[in-house]
């Protein structure tokens, strides 16, 4: 079991097939089941058939595309301190075909001297904005609407703060990485 720096037990391991709620015994073979953090989340049936429409829009129907919308969840986990969401989006950064010099340019402030880099920058910037000032200023928020369209925006939006909710959840009960991220994460780190 894994413990809190208290060594308290932690209330919320994710929870196993044996145990998974009756009533969203129908998320259990999909995307709930898959990870550790829907199971965790399952301790909250209602909040995880709630949770299904909006991760369908954000991690799969966003206006950002799969690519951009990899750099705004990597620069959320970075700024949340999210060990499970960074290690997970690695890896599936990687399968889009980012370099980890790209991935770990996200750790701190992309080059901005044009291509992918650039607006890598651009969109970690709007993620800190969000962070620091918990709004995009009107100047950035036009700078990534002429980049990314009005909707990518309001996805950019969303995205970090479905994110932020999940981070939360992960760090408050230590939710592990998955078996197989991390064994990818351990055969080759970043």
């Amino acid at each position: 079991m894994t413990q809190t720096t208290d060594h308290a037990p932690l209330p919320c391991q994710p929870i196993g097939d044996a145990d998974w709620p009756a009533e969203i015994a129908d998320l259990r073979t999909g995307f709930a089941g898959a990870l550790n953090v829907y199971r965790t989340m399952a301790h909250h049936p209602a909040l995880l058939r709630a949770w299904a429409p909006l991760r369908q829009h954000v991690v799969k129907d966003t206006a950002l595309g799969p690519a951009r919308s990899e750099v705004v969840i990597l620069r959320a986990a970075h700024r949340m301190g999210s060990a499970y969401e960074w290690a997970h989006h690695v890896s599936r950064a990687r399968v889009l075909g980012f370099s980890d010099a790209r991935i770990a340019a996200l750790r701190g402030v992309p080059d901005a001297a044009g291509g992918p880099a650039a607006e890598d920058g651009l969109i970690a910037r709007a993620v800190d904005a969000l962070f620091d000032l918990r709004r995009l200023p009107a100047g950035l928020e036009a700078e990534l609407a002429a980049e990314l369209g009005r909707e990518g925006v309001i996805d950019l939006i969303a995205t970090v703060g479905f994110y932020s909710v999940l981070g939360y959840l992960l760090m408050t009960y230590e939710t592990p990485v998955d078996a197989g991220i991390a064994a990818e994460m351990a055969a080759a780190p970043l």
